[in-house]
């Protein structure tokens, strides 16, 4: 063990929700064909029906006047929506679905001329290189990442999602030791649950995970954490990349960590506009497919601007029951959910309905505030101990109070951290955090 004591659907089954989607929904297209021109007026239609906001949308917009559908999106979506998109069906299926991609399967932040690695799927070919979390990417064939940067051509250098395309790649670990690999892109399979460990602080025994979305892979990504837990005195999910997706693994999450403080009582109530209120419907905490249940009274979460919907509702239904102790910053601030639909050869990912707590508490548009403060910083792998959102919860642990500002555990201060600062990474929903992986 480490030491970190350095001081939805149409018709909804509430087993295929997410904040929001069903991505076991074989929904077939909206009627009609699909030129430009139905697949504008069907969009247009869909939006005047379900979307949530659908009475504050732009009266003066004509689908007739925009080329495809992300323009009208964009035109039709109220100032508050930072979160309505559209994928093709094949990432859809790809992604949501089948939970794999073509790449060499890391995610990346650029920091000025800089980009450092933000995570890593296990078995990619980037991780069989041995590439990690907080290493920063200096070369491609040679050429220095910085050049390829200021010549506008770093994606270009990366190359197409081809299957066997081979590229040498140059990093440096935190440690200064440099690595060059020549890599080739595969069939990434992307684990939703990033690290599991049991760290111990002072003596007791914290379970830790990283979950990074909820998709249809999460239910058994989950278990495999959870087994890992048997005994824990404490539980730390780290959810700072996680932009959210499907509800039923946010329940899954939250039942499997406070078991019987929670089962049968008010996971979510989900509420549609007034076309459709007789979509409303209140979801329990439940197991779905979940295994070991934990039963603790208190579960730390840590987030940033980047934690989402699932993320929050993850949050906001645990509070009326157990203790919740957030570390890190205000989340980013969406209350709704979607529902995907199919149109024509794409999924809309239009906000549908919002959801409150068993207290009827939701409208966070501003985020939750986090109980404790700390900053995601590229420091070392996950759980490394010099991680400050880690040290934050291990002292918050200890002495049942925030630490004080700018000092962590051991005494030092946050700026004689070795960093890689977030302030370039803050995607609010799935497609963003996507275009962050190569």
């Amino acid at each position: 063990m480490k030491s970190i004591q350095k001081f939805a659907i149409s018709v909804v089954s509430t087993s295929l929700l997410l904040a929001g989607c069903n991505s076991d929904d074989p929904t077939p297209p909206l009627l009609g064909q699909c030129s430009t021109a139905d697949e504008l007026n069907q969009f247009y239609n869909y939006m005047n029906d379900n979307y949530f906001w659908n009475d504050d949308m732009p009266s003066n917009v004509s689908p007739g006047n925009y080329s495809n559908v992300y323009q009208l999106l964009e035109a039709l979506v109220v100032p508050e929506d930072r979160f309505s998109f559209i994928l093709t069906e094949d990432e859809y299926q790809s992604r949501y679905v089948n939970a794999e991609y073509v790449g060499f399967g890391f995610s990346s932040r650029q920091v000025g001329n800089q980009v450092f690695i933000n995570y890593v799927y296990a078995n990619s070919p980037a991780d069989l290189a041995g590439i990690k979390r907080s290493d920063e990417l200096t070369h491609i064939n040679g050429e220095s990442v910085q050049t390829l940067i200021q010549q506008g051509r770093y994606n270009e250098a990366l190359g197409a999602a081809t299957v066997g395309l081979t590229l040498e790649l140059t990093w440096r670990d935190r440690q200064g030791m440099s690595y060059t690999e020549a890599v080739s892109k595969e069939l990434v399979e992307t684990n939703t649950v990033l690290a599991a460990e049991v760290l111990n602080v002072d003596g007791r025994d914290v379970g830790y995970y990283v979950l990074n979305t909820f998709i249809n892979r999460t239910g058994s990504d989950l278990n495999n954490a959870y087994n890992q837990f048997t005994g824990v005195d404490e539980l730390i999910i780290d959810v700072r990349y996680n932009t959210g997706g499907l509800t039923r693994y946010a329940n899954q999450a939250a039942t499997q960590a406070t078991g019987n403080h929670v089962i049968g009582e008010v996971f979510a109530k989900y509420l549609f506009n007034s076309n459709n209120t007789d979509m409303n419907f209140i979801e329990q905490f439940q197991l779905y497919e979940g295994v070991r249940q934990l039963n603790l009274e208190r579960v730390y979460i840590l987030t940033t601007a980047s934690s989402c919907s699932s993320s929050e509702l993850l949050i906001n239904s645990l509070d009326p029951f157990v203790e919740v102790v957030v570390i890190g910053e205000p989340t980013c601030g969406k209350p709704v959910g979607q529902i995907p639909e199919r149109l024509c050869d794409k999924r809309t990912f239009v906000v549908n309905f919002e959801t409150v707590n068993a207290l009827d508490q939701g409208r966070y548009f501003d985020g939750l505030a986090p109980n404790c403060s700390a900053t995601d910083q590229l420091v070392g792998d996950w759980a490394s101990p010099d991680d400050p959102m880690l040290q934050a919860a291990a002292y918050h642990m200890v002495y049942n109070q925030c630490q004080p500002v700018g000092v962590v555990s051991d005494g030092m201060t946050t700026s004689q951290h070795p960093q890689a600062s977030d302030a370039d990474f803050k995607p609010k929903n799935l497609a963003e955090l996507w275009r962050s992986e190569h």
